[in-house]
């Protein structure tokens, strides 16, 4: 007897981005894996220079619970204006640009 195995959907060929806009969530990971990005760059940026979780928030002028919630590579609700703030105070400058869709 031959058991065959059904797939709900045929993504052979297809990209990865494909099947993640397929299924509605392509910016949602995208915002998430860019959000990762950033945290990792300022949390290791912060470790080279022993800048503390305290003395970075004062140095940005925010709240220590304000800072977790920028270096939280979960949390994708981060204003531009507090990106560019932290890297700023690093030393850093924050790049943004648009490229053409493939």
């Amino acid at each position: 007897m031959k058991t065959e195995l059904k797939v709900p959907y045929d993504h052979s060929g297809s990209s990865f981005d494909s099947f993640l806009e397929d299924e509605g969530i392509l910016e949602e990971v995208e915002a998430v894996a860019i959000k990762r990005v950033i945290a990792w760059q300022l949390s290791e940026t912060m470790k080279i220079q022993h800048i503390t979780k305290k003395a970075m928030a004062e140095r940005m002028g925010t709240s220590r619970s304000q800072l977790d919630r920028l270096l939280d590579p979960e949390n994708s609700a981060v204003h531009l204006k507090t990106i560019a703030r932290a890297a700023r105070v690093i030393g850093k400058k924050l790049r943004l640009h648009m490229e053409d869709a493939a």
